[in-house]
Parts: C-alpha cells; sequence; structure tokens
C-alpha cells in the first residue's frame, strides 16, 4: 500500500506543472551518442509520448551522428571534423541525408508502436532553408528561415513532430546543419514555452558537481573561464539563442538517467541544467 501511496504522491507533485503546459510546445532535441543506445532512446520517446498525452505539444528534433560516421566509414569515406564540425563534401552529404532519412522514419515507427502518433518531416522538405556555414566545411549550413506550416499542421491533428536537420539551399544543394541549431532555430520559430536537448551527459558540471540553473551571463561566464567546453559550448550558445528569442527555458538532461525528460520537466527539483534569462 505505501507503494501506491508514494506513486500517487509523484502523479500529485506532476499536477500543477501538466496544468501550467498544457496546449505549450516544448522543442526536444536528441542525438550524440545517447541516440545509439535502443534502452534510452525507447525510454525517451515513452517520455515524449507521455508529454503529447497529458496535452503538452512536443516536437522531436533528431541528430544522428555516430550512425553517419559508421555509414562513411562503410563506404570508406574520410571522417572529418573541423571545430567540432564535420567536414561534408557532395558525395559526403548525399550519404547524411540517406542515414537522417532512415534514423527519421525508424524514429517515427518507434513513436508508433508505444502508443504515440507521429509525423515525419524532413528538414530539406520545405522546411528548413539553410546557406553555407563555411567553404571549409563545404555542405555544413546555417538556418536562415523556418517554415513552421507543416509543423504545426501536425501538432493540431495531435501528431508528434519528427523533424531531421538536413536544411535546402538557394538551389537544389542541401546541408547538414547542426541538430542543436536547428533545435534552436524551431524552438525561435515556433515561440516554443521550452527547447530541451537530450544527451549523453546530465548537464553542466562543476567541479564534477551539477549546476542546477544558470542565466545567460552566468553561462558566458563559464564558457570565458573553461568550466563550459568542447561540444558543450554549441548546446549552451543554442539555448542562449533560443531564450534571447523569448523561449521560456532551455534545459539540458542525460538520457541515460530513466525518465529525465519527465523528472525534468515534472519536478520541482529537475535533473538536469536550466538555462534561463
Amino acid at each position: 500500500m505505501k507503494t501506491y501511496i508514494k506513486k500517487t504522491k509523484i502523479l500529485l507533485e506532476a499536477m500543477p506543472y501538466i496544468q501550467a503546459f498544457q496546449g505549450k510546445v516544448f522543442v526536444i532535441k536528441y542525438g550524440g551518442s545517447a541516440i545509439t543506445n535502443s534502452t534510452a532512446v525507447a525510454r525517451v520517446l515513452k517520455d515524449i509520448v507521455f508529454l503529447n498525452l497529458v496535452g503538452i505539444r512536443p516536437v522531436l528534433v533528431h541528430g544522428g551522428g555516430p550512425f553517419i560516421t559508421k555509414e562513411m566509414k562503410v563506404k570508406k569515406k574520410k571522417v572529418e571534423f573541423i571545430g567540432g564540425q564535420r567536414k561534408t563534401d557532395a558525395c559526403a552529404v548525399k550519404i547524411v541525408d540517406e542515414v537522417l532519412s532512415k534514423v527519421n522514419k525508424q524514429l517515427v515507427k518507434k513513436i508508433n508502436a508505444c502508443g504515440g502518433k507521429a509525423r515525419g518531416i524532413l528538414g530539406k522538405q520545405n522546411l528548413l532553408k539553410a546557406r553555407r556555414l563555411s567553404a571549409v566545411l563545404g555542405y555544413i549550413g546555417k538556418i536562415v528561415s523556418v517554415n513552421t506550416r507543416p509543423i504545426k499542421q501536425a501538432l493540431e491533428k495531435g501528431k508528434i513532430p519528427v523533424i531531421s536537420p538536413v536544411a535546402k539551399g538557394r538551389g537544389s544543394e542541401i546541408y547538414n546543419v547542426n541538430a542543436d541549431q536547428v533545435a534552436s532555430a524551431i524552438s525561435k520559430a515556433l515561440k516554443s514555452e521550452k527547447l530541451v536537448l537530450v544527451t549523453d551527459v546530465a548537464g553542466i558540471m562543476k567541479n564534477r558537481m551539477l549546476i542546477p540553473t544558470l542565466t545567460i551571463k552566468q553561462t558566458k561566464a563559464n564558457i570565458k573561464s573553461g568550466v563550459i567546453k568542447g561540444g558543450m559550448i554549441p548546446k549552451v550558445k543554442a539555448c542562449m539563442d533560443a531564450i534571447r528569442s523569448d523561449v521560456d527555458k532551455a534545459h539540458i538532461i542525460s538520457a541515460n538517467m530513466p525518465h529525465s525528460l519527465l523528472l525534468e520537466i515534472f519536478t520541482k527539483k529537475g535533473i538536469g541544467t536550466q538555462i534561463v534569462k
């Protein structure tokens, strides 16, 4: 009986958050090495389906870097990174597009299998427009515009949009775009309540301790001091960019903790790092 009472208390703790967030859009990015863990993927997708069932409107932006690297090695293509960005020539961008399209279909299928209703949307299909980021990086792009109509149409029908981070250029060319940046751009365009980056780390750490909350000013200071470094820098920059455009909060959480998405959103303490204005 004590177990059931405890479960009831947990549900009651979540109730005010469910009430506050009903009808709100959450943009959730899931990628990196965490997306290769089938157990973690199943948990994250169930959390997203739960959000949808209680009236929140989640939008999922996915990456797929490890799958791209694996496929390029299979096809004997050189894998090269410059400043954390994948160097992508005309042949490589086709591999990126093929792999991410496949990941998109798989995620849609898995969401539907666990009781949700998902709609796959490839970024290059009249959704994301980009320009070349740098001649050195090749077909790596920076988002210049987001067409929110396909996303809103899916949300209005109660579906979960699942979006790949491949964008169209001015002509027929396509660009591989960092999924964190895509999620941030979509979050801004939709004026979402939250941007949540689901990764393979607990959040922002200092002296091996998790920092639960940071303002933009504190985040900049931690970048300057070297507390935030490496692959975490583009993530926090994506978060800050979204917050400056009136997204309420941005969160960085780990997929490795069971149901981290629900714990971060529906509990007072949370389990990751939130970045606020």
